[in-house]
């Protein structure tokens, strides 16, 4: 399927319209339990919207896009966090907490995380869907490094969950396939899926909007909002019964509201955005992801002049550091939109995305079955490779360990199992697991050298080095467990290099490994 140019382009901007629109609406009763019964903005506009930091995080990935375009990864992303995001709240905290000790995605989104199941990474997934637009395949792809660098599991799923559906909805118009397709992208068993089910069930029964808000909470009950209020003070009203729930499981119930506003909406914008703000909780979140994927749908043509002209466009940033000049931010949803059409003829290559066609640029989308995410049982393992791509479909990644770290380099990628800890106890041996997987462009048959290099006072128990084959079949890998005695070691702190390379070629890569007495 083609996407035009200026039906792009107005989709483009509809999203960031729909999302500066949904925060607005959303800001004032977040971390709340209620139910709002609001039919409009109730904030005083006339000097404009209030900072919305749902949008203006995603600001700070796109100015690592335009550097780095394509190869921006996890890495990438933890830096610019570090440099240019000011807050320390919950998750972003803990994110960057582990970020400072050397602890590096994924084990930077899950180590002491309590927050890394709620809601942070999944309100920054439309920056992926854009640059990717009908390719929910590579938008998950980037969702799943944005959302590893701050947490894991369930709020980790609920980005790559909006990302699928916000890619998609560039050339898929139908709620229920949206969600389908974006299901496909994530854990069957995961409670983002059930919740999400949930909602999609109490709308093919018609179930009362009341008892569907309970029942989806009820599923996966979170805490957002309830952090304002004393335990003997919530308040009861349209609460009956509803679960209080475990602290920062959050992810799973929010984004099922914004599936119901999307289904119990019935296509319409405002009607949508009122379902979702009135089942409360992170209200701007879900408010604005929901105006987000709307906008995409409708693009920015077809959005109600009611909610988007007290806006004026204007969007307001509060979360990032302005003093180090390193961020350009704009001033409108327009301007954001503009600058990311820049990025996107370069983010998708010239297969996808052609520059030069007649009436401005095309996109070739997918379509149809095409949207779903593929798995690796497509294949039969160790099949000739040739033609196939190296990298695991998103799914697969969901699977792995938060403690599985992986590198890319450009004849090969190496993923280190750090087992379920970033901790060793001394005189206690400790094992890591290293996997190394050909890169299936080169389509060569190679031999790869693993070497530990180990601090004074660290032993290997077995070889401290291994020659093993490494060939460019579907799945093959190199594998060796290295396991050491850190009986003499007396510092608090063990950081090891592990050094691959691959016999008869120049390529090598050094991996570090951070390890913390406990």
């Amino acid at each position: 399927m083609i996407l035009k140019y200026n039906d792009f382009v107005d989709k483009l901007i509809g999203c960031w319209v729909g999302k500066n629109v949904g925060g607005v609406l959303g800001a004032p009763f977040e971390c709340k339990r209620i139910v709002a019964d609001v039919d409009f903005y109730i904030q005083d506009l006339s000097m404009g919207p209030p900072a919305n930091d749902d949008l203006d995080l995603q600001i700070a990935w796109l100015a690592a896009v335009e550097r780095y375009g394509r190869n921006v990864n996890a890495s990438i992303l933890g830096e610019y966090w570090l440099s240019y995001v000011i807050p320390n709240w919950v998750e972003y905290g803990t994110g960057k907490a582990n970020l400072r000790a050397g602890i590096v995605p994924p084990m930077s989104g899950d180590v002491d995380n309590t927050y890394k199941n709620s809601n942070g990474c999944w309100i920054r997934s439309e920056l992926w869907a854009c640059l990717a637009p009908g390719h929910p395949e590579i938008a998950t792809k980037y969702a799943f490094e944005d959302a590893i660098v701050d947490h894991a599991g369930e709020g980790m799923y609920a980005e790559i969950f909006t990302a699928a559906i916000q890619s998609a909805a560039f050339v898929e118009k139908n709620r229920e396939k949206l969600v389908e397709i974006g299901l496909s992208y994530i854990p069957e068993n995961s409670a983002t899926t059930k919740a999400i089910r949930e909602a999609v069930d109490c709308y093919h029964k018609h179930i009362d909007f009341l008892e569907a808000r309970k029942r989806i909470h009820n599923i996966a009950p979170g805490t957002f909002g309830i952090q304002e209020y004393k335990l003997s003070e919530i308040p009861t009203e349209n609460n009956i019964g509803m679960e209080v729930g475990t602290p920062g499981f959050d992810a799973p119930e929010n984004v099922a509201f914004v599936v119901l506003g999307l289904l119990y909406g019935e296509g319409d914008f405002g009607k949508s955005l009122i379902y979702a703000n009135n089942c409360g909780e992170d209200t701007d979140c879900t408010c604005a992801t929901l105006g987000a994927l709307l906008g995409i749908l409708y693009g920015n043509s077809r959005l109600p002049e009611k909610w988007t002209k007290p806006l004026n466009d204007k969007i307001v940033t509060m979360c990032i550091d302005k003093t180090s000049h390193g961020i350009w931010v704009p001033d409108t949803a327009t301007e954001l939109a503009e600058r990311i059409l820049r990025d996107v003829p370069s983010f998708l290559g010239q297969d996808i995305c052609d520059v030069f066609a007649p009436g401005g640029m095309e996109i070739q989308c997918l379509e149809g079955k095409q949207l779903f995410c593929s798995q690796t049982c497509d294949y039969l393992p160790r099949i000739n490779g040739n033609g196939k791509s190296e990298e695991l479909p998103i799914r697969d990644l969901c699977e792995l360990s938060a403690y599985t770290v992986r590198y890319q380099f450009p004849a090969f990628s190496v993923m280190v199992d750090y087992g379920d800890s970033v901790f060793f106890k001394r005189g206690e041996n400790r094992k890591i697991k290293v996997k190394v997987f050909n890169s299936n462009t080169m389509r060569e048959q190679q031999w790869v050298k693993l070497k530990l290099y180990l601090p004074e006072g660290i032993e290997t128990v077995g070889a401290a080095s291994a020659e093993l084959p490494l060939n460019n079949l579907y799945l093959a890998c190199a594998e060796k467990e290295f396991e050491i005695n850190t009986e003499a070691f007396t510092e608090s702190r063990l950081e090891m290099i592990i050094d691959v390379s691959l016999m008869g070629r120049h390529s090598s890569g050094p991996v570090k490994v951070v390890l913390f007495a406990n």
